[in-house]
């Protein structure tokens, strides 16, 4: 086999999702509504089903999904992108970070990362050759500063890979953190893959900057976007990559050899939900923030430090903060065990010198399985605190 994946444990999110179905847990771990969303973009990915082609599409994709992404994106970011020659449809966010990485990281590049990193991001850049560098961010804040950059840059960089909002942090970078990194990214002359999946995702009238709009980005950034994360249809894996034209000849280019093309009717679906207007996102947003508050309150009234949550699906718990003295990962085992509840360690994303005290909880549920979750873990912290 090949060492990289054979070496490969299994994720996090495979072993705590498995705990939780062999032991009938309450799952706050992966990161997945518990409805279905929007029903009226789910309608017409049926309506195409039976009424359009389902032979190839385009290998780039429908040029309806590549304008629709465009305009969207115009009209919600302000960024211009012509739809034809700088947008990429892939099947979902992973392949389109595998094609962009696979585009332009060549053997023995280093590559520039921040942890806690999305578990996708290491082997990806192992296979393509690449040579990890991890920046290391610390809660509560987890801040991308001119002094960490200054550190974590050498003269052998040639990709840096953002996640933002970042999974599983949820924090959303604003522009002092972004400017930073722009100016890095520029004065080092390196490609930005900047994973921007939960764009929408974001929540207290914050309004998602993407990276690409700052000064001298525009020709360096490959932006990913996920119609999954933005309509909860986490299944359908329908994604983005949208970038200047040479280097979305490239993503487009590696995209043909890894999945080809995606479904049509998917394609179809996307781009009649990306023409809705601003009143459907805001909604979304909404709802996600009423039960982020339900879940921190029910956790902080139990007496868990809750961090700030940005963005993302995403809720972080200091442990040692609440007055629990275990690792997060013997905490999160334990608490699946003997409390019936399903959390995710943060250290599993930190392959190096981990933060331990943090586990991330997963608020895209409903009112019952929240107040369930939050009587569980009060259990476990009487239990193991």
């Amino acid at each position: 086999m090949n060492p990289i994946f054979a070496r490969q444990p299994p994720t996090i999110f495979e072993i705590m999702s498995g705990l939780a179905r062999e032991l009938g847990a309450i799952n706050l771990g992966q990161g997945f509504p518990d409805i279905d969303g929007a029903p009226d973009v789910r309608a017409k990915a049926a309506e195409a089903l039976m009424d359009r082609s389902n032979q190839y599409p385009p290998s780039p994709g429908l040029p309806e999904l590549r304008r629709a992404v465009a305009e969207h994106y115009g009209r919600i970011q302000g960024l211009e992108l012509d739809g034809m020659s700088e947008v990429v449809v892939t099947s979902g966010a992973t392949e389109a970070l595998a094609a962009a990485i696979f585009a332009v990281v060549s053997p023995g590049d280093e590559v520039l990362m921040f942890q806690p990193v999305y578990d996708a991001y290491l082997p990806l850049v192992r296979q393509a050759g690449g040579v990890p560098r991890l920046a290391r961010l610390q809660p509560p804040h987890w801040r991308i500063t001119p002094e960490l950059l200054e550190q974590a840059f050498t003269h052998r960089t040639r990709v840096v890979m953002l996640n933002n909002p970042l999974n599983p942090a949820a924090v959303a970078y604003g522009p002092a953190d972004l400017t930073a990194l722009a100016q890095a990214c520029v004065r080092h002359d390196v490609i930005l893959i900047s994973d921007e999946v939960w764009e929408h995702v974001v929540f207290d009238g914050r309004a998602h900057t993407p990276i690409m709009a700052l000064p001298g980005m525009r020709e360096r950034t490959i932006k990913v976007g996920s119609a999954g994360k933005i309509f909860s249809l986490t299944g359908w894996k329908t994604g983005w990559a949208c970038a200047a034209p040479p280097l979305a000849a490239a993503v487009a280019k590696a995209h043909a050899f890894l999945t080809f093309t995606t479904p049509p009717n998917l394609q179809w679906a996307a781009a009649y939900g990306l023409a809705k207007d601003e009143r459907y996102f805001a909604a979304m947003r909404e709802g996600f923030s009423r039960s982020r508050d339900r879940l921190a309150a029910g956790l902080k009234a139990e007496g868990f430090a809750v961090l700030a949550s940005e963005g993302t699906y995403f809720m972080l718990v200091d442990l040692e903060a609440s007055g629990i003295q275990l690792d997060d990962a013997a905490f999160c085992e334990r608490a699946v065990r003997e409390a019936g509840v399903a959390a995710i360690p943060v250290s599993a994303f930190y392959p190096e010198a981990p933060v331990r005290s943090v586990i991330r909880l997963c608020f895209s549920k409903q009112d019952a399985v929240l107040d369930a979750g939050v009587e569980r873990l009060a259990k476990a912290r009487r239990l193991l605190g």
